[in-house]
């Protein structure tokens, strides 16, 4: 395949699904944490900058709190529906 021989992993993500908005916010910490502040001249830095928070960060781990609850997002629909009927 095209893809895995020039080094790119073709991934299957799927648009939508429970663990999607959890993998999202782990993504958005690493990349805060590895690229805030940075300007990389280079994907490979960019690359490295990721590998190294992320072996940083599994060798003391930090625990992930999943602050979002059933309510959060019953509040969400609601608010969405609120301003679907004001047009």
């Amino acid at each position: 395949m095209w893809l895995c021989e020039h080094g790119i992993m073709p991934l299957y993500t799927p648009l939508g699904g429970f663990w999607l908005t959890m993998s999202e916010s782990i993504q958005r910490i690493l990349k805060r944490r590895a690229l805030d502040g940075e300007h990389p001249t280079t994907p490979q830095q960019i690359i490295d900058w990721l590998e190294e928070t992320a072996e940083g960060w599994n060798a003391d781990p930090t625990p992930f709190v999943w602050a979002f609850t059933g309510r959060f997002f019953e509040e969400r629909r609601e608010q969405g529906e609120e301003k679907r009927d004001k047009t």
